[in-house]
């Protein structure tokens, strides 16, 4: 009950330390030398200016603090949750600071026991009966107490039968030492199997790369798994993060808009025992769908990808995330392959996990390709009519010539018939 303002205190004070992101030091992204040749200089100049504003950092933690939360009773009513959320100094110091503080509490009432019953007038008085032997003092009935919490019972202090009170609040100390260990020792056990532990093997790709993929314009990027043990009932899903407003002329900070990347065929259901290349045809429902490579850095948006799924070991639910800002997605590239069949197994070289090669890819958006090809498509069908018409239209000024030659010859044969006559 003693700690329930600190852990209040030292709960707002972590999660103002998690929440709040130092500073991100701004990198040019590594392109190849003819990409750097190509890029304009002022607009590299402008990228390596602009500072950088996560949603989502690399390592997955979200970049936003929580102020101004009056609330904070809320906190302790899920005490168990509250410590484990603490960082590890926070929780080690409430630890002991809880042990510590209830061996002194009950030390000094065995103490108070002991002096209003006169057991400190009659150390060595083998006639009296005291109610803990060879109690003396303070610091002896600080280790009485210790020895009762914690079951040790070395044997030299022990309760006597003549002192009710201290039967009663021997049981009270023991019941309350027992629920001590099982809360204490249950949020230790907690904290260190945390599922996010598991997620720091769970790896994303440094960079996203857009590149054709059977015939069709995607956005794609690399998930991978260090362990060899799996996780099960994987699934990934990727979020936009880009500021919208709207026709009324609302303006929405941080809009969230759903990226698929395979939720109506089941391709977002991972078995990740190998790297995986997570990929989002862009198409007319896509946000992409207009966003051309001369667009794109002039672009602020951000990609959220959310890998979830079941810890085999444990049967916990581990979630690991990442993003993608403008700058780390890359325009005509593939990812380069990192599997290799060897003699019996397949081997995963994580050291190209990261790596992209160049690929031919168009510099239009999805919808200009989609409206070059429509285009190609319309001339031909336009000669092929044109010229259907042009064979019918042949037919018939044929058939009318045929059909005034037949009349002439009919004339002509009558002609004759009426001069034989005659």
């Amino acid at each position: 009950f003693f700690l329930f303002p600190l852990a209040a205190n030292v709960l707002e004070e972590d999660s103002m330390e998690q929440d709040i992101e130092s500073p991100v030091a701004i990198h040019q992204p590594k392109l190849p030398k003819q990409a750097r040749e190509d890029l304009p200089k002022n607009l590299s100049k402008e990228c390596a200016k602009r500072k950088i504003q996560r949603y989502v950092r690399k390592d997955g933690k979200c970049n936003v603090h929580h102020g101004n939360v009056r609330e904070t009773y809320r906190y302790l009513t899920d005490i168990f949750t509250t410590l484990v959320d603490l960082k590890w100094r926070f929780n080690l110091l409430i630890f002991v600071m809880v042990y510590t503080v209830t061996w002194l509490f009950f030390g000094m009432i065995w103490w108070l026991i002991a002096y209003m019953r006169g057991d400190m007038d009659h150390i060595g008085d083998s006639t009296w009966t005291p109610c803990v032997s060879n109690l003396n003092g303070f610091v002896s009935a600080f280790l009485f107490s210790i020895e009762t919490e914690t079951t040790i019972g070395y044997g030299y202090r022990v309760i006597t039968d003549k002192c009710p009170e201290g039967i009663i609040l021997l049981l009270v100390q023991s019941v309350l030492g027992s629920i001590v260990n099982a809360f204490m020792v249950g949020c230790m056990f907690v904290k260190i199997s945390q599922p996010k532990k598991r997620a720091e093997t769970l790896v994303f790709s440094t960079n996203a790369v857009i590149s054709m993929r059977d015939g069709k314009l995607c956005l794609m990027f690399r998930v991978g798994d260090l362990r060899n043990s799996h996780i099960v009932e994987a699934s990934i899903r990727a979020k936009l993060i880009k500021s919208k407003q709207t026709k009324e002329g609302e303006f929405i900070p941080l809009n969230q808009t759903d990226i698929n990347v395979g939720y109506y065929t089941g391709d977002d259901r991972l078995f990740l025992v190998s790297p995986l290349i997570i990929s989002h045809e862009i198409n007319q429902q896509s946000p992409f769908w207009e966003i051309s490579k001369a667009q794109l850095p002039k672009e602020e948006l951000e990609i959220v990808v959310i890998l979830e799924g079941m810890v085999e070991a444990t049967g916990m639910t581990c979630q690991a995330r990442s993003s993608y800002i403008t700058s780390e997605i890359l325009w005509g590239y593939r990812f380069t392959p990192v599997l290799t069949l060897e003699d019996g197994f397949y081997e995963v070289d994580y050291n190209s996990f990261h790596e992209t090669y160049e690929t031919n890819t168009p510099v239009y958006s999805a919808k200009e390709l989609a409206e070059m090809a429509s285009r190609a498509e319309l001339p031909l069908t336009w000669s092929v009519s044109s010229k259907l018409d042009q064979h019918a239209e042949l037919e018939t000024e044929e058939e009318e010539k045929n059909q005034e030659d037949q009349n002439e010859r009919n004339g002509d044969v009558a002609n004759l018939e009426n001069e034989s006559k005659v």
